[in-house]
């Protein structure tokens, strides 16, 4: 856990995921941790969700939404990816994460280096805080099961992408399938994988 002087109820644990995939916005999730959730969290394997299989995050997602005092997503749409460019868009949806929360923390623990800008409460970037911090492993979980529930929901729409395996990354298959068919209303064509000229 990273270092606070503060209780634990007021400490918010923030973390984002999709920022490097084409396809989809980017997800954040803000978690507030009561002091009891953190053996038991602990001791269930609560870490950073990209060292996690599909199963276990969901299996954790469920046991930190009935642990904590509150938990919120916020996102940036693909429009505002393209528009603010992906590190803004991470930020704007970390804040949005933070500002849906029924309990305004006296602290937000922000995964990386970077702070978030207008943010009007007191915030402290931790590097690797998805390691480190409980909270901000647990707003990985929950950040990474709900982008890729809707990943999977939009693989419906979106059959030619393969969307359901690679979740809107940049695997061969769909970098492939971006080529042949086109990016996409839900891809992000400020990166250049997706600046192909036709819309299907």
């Amino acid at each position: 856990m990273a270092p606070s002087p503060l209780a634990r109820e007021s400490v918010a644990g923030v973390d984002e995921v999709g920022r490097g995939a084409l396809f989809g916005p980017v997800v954040a999730a803000a978690v507030i941790l009561p002091e009891s959730a953190i053996a038991p969290l602990t001791a269930a394997g609560v870490t950073d969700s990209k060292l996690l299989a599909a199963d276990q995050r969901s299996i954790l997602a469920q046991q930190i939404k009935a642990l904590a005092v509150d938990c919120r997503i916020g996102y940036a749409s693909v429009a505002e990816i393209d528009r603010l460019n992906i590190l803004q868009a991470s930020l704007l949806a970390m804040k949005r994460a933070i500002l849906r929360l029924s309990i305004q923390p006296q602290l937000c623990l922000i995964d990386g280096n970077q702070r978030i800008p207008n943010l009007s409460l007191p915030q402290q970037t931790v590097i690797k805080g998805d390691q480190t911090s409980l909270a901000i492993a647990a707003a990985s979980i929950l950040a990474k099961v709900w982008r890729d529930d809707l990943i999977c929901r939009l693989a419906i729409k979106y059959s030619q992408y393969h969307l359901a395996s690679n979740k809107g990354y940049g695997t061969p298959a769909h970098r492939q399938a971006i080529q042949q068919f086109g990016p996409s209303r839900q891809h992000r064509r400020s990166f250049s994988p997706c600046q192909i000229s036709s819309l299907p």
